[in-house]
């Protein structure tokens, strides 16, 4: 994440505008409330405060609060990718692989725990641009669809060419559902989560070899085709 002063990413060498710092200080100061006070605590009026602007200067930049979580979801999914790719490098089962994605998302979201209920409030309507089936939060949801098709693509027991296709929509939907039961879980350390999610795994890893059988693929693509549906 740059800074004020900083470059621009993607222009090396070319220094941040008056306006571009303005809206980098505007988000990096929402991203921050985010994490330490959580949906409900941080209003664009708190940001404003912190961050040395107007409140009309700050809904110039993020026209609604939303709009700054967005920034956040997608933060949340960069750091995902750092911690996932250099361990997809060492690592070449596919259940395993798929295991690194899984498990260092519910460790990103970790430390919005706390917070969960007031970002589940917010995303739970249909309409809402913070759902993550909303075109709105599009970049953050290929950040993590991307992980699970460099986890699929990228194994050595590879799937069939036609499930490798249909499999990381499927997987970036079990990661969501995944993420709600994380959010409801009060055990020590979500630790039903992780408990349910080596379940899963291991189920993973019996019923894999079966979609390499001619009998079974047509109904197993149909499967996919229909959970994947629900994505579009």
């Amino acid at each position: 994440m740059f800074k004020n002063g900083d470059i621009e990413p993607g222009e090396p060498g070319r220094p941040l505008s008056k306006a571009e710092r303005t809206r980098t200080r505007i988000r990096d100061t929402a991203v921050r409330s985010f994490r330490e006070n959580g949906f409900d605590a941080t209003t664009m009026r708190r940001v404003a405060d912190e961050a040395g602007v107007s409140l009309g200067n700050a809904y110039y930049y993020f026209p609604t609060k939303n709009h700054l979580v967005q920034e956040l979801y997608v933060e949340v999914q960069e750091a995902h990718r750092s911690a996932v790719e250099p361990r997809l490098r060492a690592s070449t089962d596919l259940v395993e692989r798929l295991g690194i994605v899984y498990r260092e998302g519910l460790a990103q979201l970790a430390p919005f725990h706390e917070f969960a209920p007031g970002f589940l409030n917010a995303m739970i309507s249909p309409t809402s641009p913070l759902n993550p089936l909303s075109p709105e939060s599009g970049p953050a949801r290929e950040i993590t669809v991307g992980l699970f098709r460099e986890a699929v693509t990228g194994a050595r027991n590879r799937l069939p060419a036609e499930f490798e296709a249909r499999m990381p929509d499927v997987l970036w939907l079990g990661h969501l559902q995944l993420s709600l039961y994380w959010s409801y879980d009060q055990s020590e350390g979500q630790q039903r989560t992780q408990r349910l999610l080596d379940q899963g795994l291991r189920l993973l890893k019996v019923a894999l070899p079966a979609i390499r059988m001619p009998f079974l693929r047509a109904p197993v693509r149909s499967v996919l085709d229909l959970v994947a549906e629900v994505g579009l």
